[in-house]
């Protein structure tokens, strides 16, 4: 069963960036190196800091839309739900999900 992310990252000063995918590892990597020409590139959007999973597209591509509606205060209040301190969780999510960069 396929399993897609809806995914909050950020930059050092804050600027926090909401997406989607199929595969966050290779999404995350992407970001990181600034591969993708666009927002994250510009604002340099490097850090994971919050993520949830579906295996339903339509699902994910709801909560997308809800989360980038929120509020910043309220996108902080949620990742401070799975991530207190607000750091990026890359290296933990690799190592729980045993996932290698692309």
């Amino acid at each position: 069963m396929k399993e897609y992310y809806v995914y909050i990252m950020s930059n050092k000063s804050g600027t926090l960036y909401t997406g989607i995918t199929n595969d966050l590892a290779r999404r995350v990597y992407q970001h990181k190196s600034q591969l993708t020409e666009g927002f994250t590139k510009k604002y340099r959007i490097t850090s994971l800091l919050y993520y949830e999973t579906t295996s339903d597209v339509n699902t994910a591509i709801t909560r997308e839309k809800q989360i980038k509606g929120m509020l910043k205060t309220k996108k902080i209040e949620l990742i401070k739900t799975m991530n207190p301190q607000l750091k990026d969780i890359n290296v933990e999510w690799l190592d729980e999900n045993d996932a290698s960069q692309p």
